[in-house]
């Protein structure tokens, strides 16, 4: 099980990273750094809606996307903040 569960991580986060960077445009980054950005903005946005108590990342499904492509751009936008 442990192969499929970590394949659809990484489908979820580079889903997450190409949807926060068609939203959230900015200088070309690799498809790896993409799919960094997507994996750790699933976390983030995960961690985040579960503090705020509306759930967090539950598998493949368009919740989990949504919540995964906003911790995405958030991530983004701390990162342009940082330079």
């Amino acid at each position: 099980m442990l192969p499929v569960a970590l394949i659809t991580w990484l489908v979820m986060g580079l889903a997450a990273g190409i949807s926060a960077r068609f939203f959230m445009p900015g200088p070309r980054l690799p498809w790896w750094a993409t799919l960094a950005v997507g994996l750790l903005g699933a976390i983030l946005g995960g961690l985040l809606a579960t503090l705020l108590g509306f759930g967090g990342f539950a598998g493949y499904d368009w919740r989990s996307l949504v919540t995964a492509t906003l911790g995405a751009m958030l991530l983004l936008l701390l990162l342009r903040l940082a330079r």
